[in-house]
């Protein structure tokens, strides 16, 4: 798999201001350097990046950048009321990073944070190979992040409600920033994101089309008031899974695949259980949903409480649950009314974000909104969620990251070259970890 995509538009150029740094508009503050090489492998010696936002998503096995990719980094936020994010020792939410090459290839990606990391948490699988390929690239926090993201806002809805405000934020001021650094403004402005990211893709794409050309959404949640959504599948899961681990229960093991979990994932459930399933769910419950579980106990219940105990999520009744809960997620749901081109790519054993729930839904929304010819979506068989899996479970589990590159070559190639790219399909997977049956599809 190459490390640069097939199609680069514009020829690659030297930026007028490449020894120089202009200021982005709207910060609050900035701090601006110019570096030797804006990949991971620079990055992490001269103090621009944290390994920490992206360790375990990427596997032991990507390789690392060829060569150093020399120009501007430039790290500030915009004004925030809220202080979960402590890089940089500001304790200031919407943080961003944004990297300026120095031989550009004419072209602009933004994309957020996946879950509830920070802005640097796809310098390894998206950044260094976006400015290896001579994108600007700029990236955010989301406006929120870290265990009490759930806190931001006043009311419910507001934390999720402003990842949609943060990123068009970002991309309207990158844009600009680019105009300024590089003397021309950028002949394409793609939007991508892993997991939270690619669902932030799905919803510019639908709200702000005038923003961008294009999108690659890499296993994005399907949020809708009246589901699916995350509450609507997470509580089974904490319900079942126990009684399946501890028993061998078929009645319990038959009602998590109900439930949404694919068949054949059962090795990937217990890591899930313990790391995911309770954390998400009372945590974004506590987004839309403060009330739960009651007086006396915290918004966010008590981890893994069992069902029939105070404070228990296996408990939720997303359904039952008061109006008003819907009526915030409705907020931030997705439409499927897409107004620019889209490629979505899943993991067929996600055991998070299940495929049949969360990808196959919002092709069937997509379509049912009438947008299909601008949509397509491909079934990874053997992905996982999190890609730092792969290591724990070697040869049972297939890398995403070149599928990522491959379906962004092809995006382009829709985009600027008019070249449709493959029909909606499930890609098959021999079982080795490498990437040639993607390039045939």
């Amino acid at each position: 798999m190459p490390d640069t995509p097939a199609h680069t538009g514009t020829p690659a150029r030297a930026a007028s201001g490449a020894r120089r740094t202009v200021r982005v508009p709207g910060t609050e503050r900035q701090r601006s350097a110019v570096l030797d090489d804006l990949t991971t492998t620079g990055t992490l010696v001269s103090g621009h990046t944290v390994r920490a936002d992206w360790e375990a998503l990427h596997s032991a096995d990507t390789p690392p950048p060829r060569e150093p990719v020399p120009g501007v980094q430039i790290d500030g936020c915009f004004p925030s009321p809220t202080r979960l994010n402590d890089h940089h020792g500001w304790h200031h939410d919407a943080q961003f990073v944004l990297r300026l090459p120095t031989r550009w290839n004419g072209k602009l990606l933004v994309t957020a944070a996946p879950g509830v990391r920070r802005q640097y948490a796809v310098d390894r699988v998206i950044g260094d190979w976006a400015v290896a390929a001579g994108y600007a690239y700029a990236a955010t926090d989301k406006g929120n992040s870290g265990p009490e993201f759930h806190t931001a806002g006043h009311r419910p809805g507001d934390t999720l409600a402003e990842w949609e405000y943060r990123l068009r934020e970002l991309a309207v001021a990158a844009r600009a920033t680019v105009r300024l650094h590089y003397g021309g403004e950028p002949s394409r402005t793609y939007v991508t994101g892993v997991s939270n990211g690619g669902y932030a893709t799905r919803l510019q794409l639908e709200r702000h089309p005038d923003l961008y050309d294009g999108g690659v959404d890499w296993e994005g949640p399907l949020w809708r008031a009246e589901g699916p959504n995350l509450f609507t599948h997470l509580p089974e899961f904490l319900a079942h899974y126990p009684r399946y681990r501890d028993t061998g229960s078929t009645e319990a093991h038959a009602r998590l695949v109900e439930a949404g979990l694919p068949a054949g994932s059962e090795f990937l459930w217990e890591a899930h259980h313990r790391i995911y399933w309770d954390f998400t769910q009372r945590t974004y419950r506590a987004v839309f949903d403060p009330g739960y579980p009651g007086p006396g106990l915290p918004g966010t219940g008590v981890p893994f409480a069992a069902p029939g105990e105070p404070g228990a999520d296996a408990d939720y009744d997303y359904a039952g649950r008061p109006a008003a809960v819907r009526e915030a997620v409705s907020r931030i749901e997705l439409t499927g009314a897409l107004g620019r081109p889209l490629l979505s790519f899943h993991g067929t054993l996600d055991t998070l974000l299940p495929i049949g729930i969360h990808s196959d839904g919002y092709a069937a929304l997509v379509a049912a909104a009438g947008r299909g010819d601008l949509h397509r979506q491909y079934r990874i068989r053997g992905g996982t969620h999190v890609e730092g899996f792969c290591d724990h479970f070697p040869g049972r589990l297939r890398p995403m990251l070149p599928v990522y590159r491959t379906v962004f070559a092809a995006l382009e190639a829709w985009v600027e070259e008019g070249e449709a790219p493959p029909s909606d399909r499930t890609v098959e997977w021999g079982g080795d970890v490498d990437d040639s049956d993607i390039g045939t599809w």
